[in-house]
């Protein structure tokens, strides 16, 4: 699964767009987001795992990772 499909479960789980998520992001960080500059990063698939963890936070949610007890 891609960042942006992520984001995108994230968002409708929400029920917030992408727009109001860039918003969000601007006021609880030192960057300026845009819907225009968003959807181009998801779009190419060039979203930072700085920023993926921010709108993770604005959303309520934590990133975890939890190692495989299967792994060789």
């Amino acid at each position: 699964m891609t960042a942006k499909e992520f984001v995108k479960i994230l968002l409708a789980k929400e029920g917030i767009t992408l727009k109001e998520l860039a918003r969000l992001a601007t006021e609880n960080s030192n960057k300026k987001y845009t819907l225009d500059g968003l959807s181009h990063k998801m779009r190419l698939g060039t979203l930072r795992f700085e920023d993926f963890e921010l709108f993770a936070k604005i959303l309520g949610y934590s990133i975890e990772l939890k190692k495989n007890e299967d792994v060789m």
